[in-house]
């Protein structure tokens, strides 16, 4: 069986500038696929180049064998993709910009209030789906985010620091979401948090110059280090010398 989502060679140029380069791997149905790197490594723009917000320079992404530029209607159809930031319209409340989202996905009447509410109910929502999201918090606004990249129940979800923001109480409920889901759907998240890999992916994808340095489980990957812990290995990994080697 094709792998949910299909990553080859993908490259990203800005003017002489690579932000991206050559980055492969696959995702399978079932798979929580931690993406990791410090700043600048690359993370956000491989992302948006998987979501079809940014052309690749090089090398192919695919959802469901549908490749992202050519076939960029199906393939974003299969995805759900929560953003850095995750815009959102602040004059709304959380209702209507989930309604809104419904109909451009094209569902309307009951079909549509159904997929509002399933969307409200996963990401924790009804305290506050009848204020304006201007008026959330920071936790509150990145949960609308995510509500919205559900709301379709794509088999994809690629979601940018899904927990940014939330206090601990959010992101464990955020964490057990997620964990929910995995059997049924391919998953790719970036964080900065490494306990949040060890709770919930089981694989880590390490990125450093835009290159991937490292494709492991977190127990494999946190074996690279005497100490056993990914905050090592990652530091030791991610260090300019280390990076050049790659």
């Amino acid at each position: 069986m094709a792998p949910l989502l299909e990553i080859d060679g993908l490259t990203r140029r800005f003017g002489a500038f690579t932000a991206v380069d050559g980055v492969s791997f696959r995702v399978e149905r079932g798979e929580v696929v931690g993406f990791l790197g410090p700043n600048g490594a690359g993370k956000s723009t491989t992302m948006r180049m998987i979501a079809g917000f940014l052309e690749p320079s090089a090398g192919r992404a695919r959802i469901l064998g549908h490749d992202v530029v050519a076939d960029g209607l199906r393939a974003r159809r299969a995805l759900g993709f929560l953003p850095e930031g995750a815009p959102v319209y602040p004059d709304m409340t959380v209702t209507g910009f989930l309604r809104f989202t419904a109909r451009i996905r094209g569902w309307r009447g009951a079909e549509a209030g159904e997929r509002v509410e399933r969307a409200v109910a996963l990401a924790s929502l009804d305290p506050v789906r009848e204020q304006p999201i201007d008026t959330l918090s920071k936790g509150y606004k990145r949960r609308v985010g995510l509500a919205q990249a559900l709301l379709h129940d794509p088999p994809v979800l690629v979601l940018d620091e899904p927990t940014d923001g939330l206090d601990p109480n959010q992101k464990h409920e955020v964490r057990t979401l997620i964990r929910r889901m995995a059997p049924a759907k391919a998953i790719v998240i970036s964080t900065h948090l490494l306990d949040e890999v060890e709770a919930i992916c089981t694989r880590a994808i390490l990125i450093a110059g835009g290159r991937v340095i490292a494709d492991e489980t977190p127990a494999e990957l946190a074996r690279r280090h005497p100490s056993g812990r990914l905050e090592e290995v990652f530091r030791a990994l991610t260090t300019e010398p280390a990076a050049e080697a790659a």
